[in-house]
């Protein structure tokens, strides 16, 4: 190696100092998250009496939350991440925890619905389903999701699909998968704030329920906005590997 390759081959400075602004976005939307996910489960676990499964359907209705926020919120925001994480590594492989993660989110949501439409249903008052803005938005939320990531399995992992088809498709994967976090978040954040106001008679009263609700709301806020600027910030896109680049052009 001559003395130019050798000078081309060296990180200039400035890349070091991006790579550490780009490390302290991310580890600050890991804060965001795990704050997020432990504020919910002190809500529900110290406010609201605990959990329980079917025995007591109003504690069964607090894994609604939690489960929730755990899946649509923070493990979906890192399934998007890991493309700017995770970026020396084969797209292959990325690929595949991206797609795991999305598993997880998608189970956990799914026992977090069942776990509120359960303690509606066999309340001894039944309440009724899908009634307000918030279930509505959750509701979106599962099913572009789970369209999101059926499709996006069939077009980036499913063998036989043309390079030019998963090129085609992919700027509409990037741009609904964050779209729809950021629904998640509207869902989530309406979700805090209907339960802050309907569940707490001393809400207006600034009380310590009423005061965590706020600041897992503005955990909520931190980690979308963290998210999305990390992954719509050019300087911190996933470049191409030499030996993927010579996969696409023999395809």
């Amino acid at each position: 190696m001559d003395d130019m390759d050798k000078y081309q081959s060296m990180p200039m400075a400035g890349e070091h100092t991006n790579m550490k602004i780009f490390t302290g976005w991310v580890l600050l939307s890991q804060m965001f998250g795990l704050a997020s996910v432990i504020l919910v489960a002190v809500w529900m676990g110290n406010f609201r009496g605990g959990f329980a499964w079917q025995s007591n359907p109003s504690l069964q209705f607090n894994y609604h939350p939690l489960f929730m926020v755990i899946g649509m919120v923070f493990l979906y925001g890192d399934s998007i991440l890991v493309y700017r994480v995770f970026r020396n590594e084969r797209k292959t492989t990325v690929k595949v925890l991206h797609t795991v993660i999305h598993v997880l989110a998608l189970i956990f949501s799914a026992v977090g619905l069942k776990a509120v439409f359960d303690s509606h249903n066999l309340a001894t008052k039944p309440m009724p389903n899908m009634y307000c803005l918030h279930s509505w938005l959750g509701m979106i939320t599962v099913v572009l999701f789970g369209m999101q990531w059926l499709v996006g399995f069939v077009a980036f992992l499913f063998p036989g699909l043309s390079m030019k088809i998963r090129t085609a498709y992919k700027p509409y994967h990037v741009f609904w998968g964050l779209a729809i976090f950021m629904v998640a978040l509207a869902s989530a954040l309406t979700g805090v704030a209907e339960k802050a106001v309907f569940s707490n008679e001393d809400y207006s009263l600034k009380n310590n329920e009423g005061m965590l609700a706020n600041c897992l709301g503005l955990m909520l806020l931190g980690l979308g906005l963290t998210v999305a600027y990390i992954v719509t910030t050019p300087d911190y896109a996933r470049q191409t590997l030499p030996e993927e680049e010579q996969l696409q052009l023999t395809q």
